[in-house]
């Protein structure tokens, strides 16, 4: 059916990094990997859209308010191509995370950015600042680390092959 707790790190909690995932989606499903439990970088069945959105595969997630309706608000990042293949296709997603910068006192200093990523070896997504939390979380306090997070709530998708590293910014090439 497609309902089941999502996935989520346990044994430490990241701050910047590369997660490369496989993934396999079933038609209409919606799932996403979500960093410290604010930023999201969509997963859903979005084969053949001709115009991608924020909400589709590979999109940054915007800002959504759930009164009188679920409806976005602003923000996110609609995917530079749609590189979805279809339902039932193993898929991979490969995405650099950097973590927003606090200062001693708690301030934040700088926003959380999607340094880059690559949908099925297409570059879809490449320095986006990420100021607010996606959906209708947005006013949530961001922080410098956090878990790694699969959706698993809005139907079925399979999940292989998911590595999470840290990342340096001068590492990036």
């Amino acid at each position: 059916e497609g309902k089941c707790p999502s996935l989520v790190s346990k044994r430490r909690d990241y701050r910047d990094v590369e997660v490369h995932v496989e993934f396999m989606i079933a038609k209409g499903s919606n799932s996403g990997v979500i960093f410290h439990g604010n930023h999201e970088i969509q997963i859903r069945d979005s084969y053949a859209v001709a115009k991608p959105s924020a909400g589709d595969c590979g999109g940054v997630y915007p800002q959504a308010e759930n009164e009188p309706t679920y409806h976005h608000i602003g923000g996110g990042s609609p995917p530079r191509v749609n590189a979805a293949k279809a339902p039932g296709q193993w898929q991979t997603m490969d995405v650099i995370f950097q973590a927003a910068r606090l200062d001693e006192s708690g301030s934040k200093t700088a926003h959380a950015r999607f340094i880059k990523v690559v949908h099925n070896g297409k570059v879809i997504q490449e320095d986006v600042e990420v100021p607010y939390a996606c959906g209708p979380n947005w006013k949530r306090k961001q922080y410098p680390q956090g878990p790694i997070i699969i959706q698993g709530d809005y139907g079925p998708i399979a999940v292989r092959n998911l590595r999470v590293r840290e990342w340096k910014p001068d590492s990036q090439k």
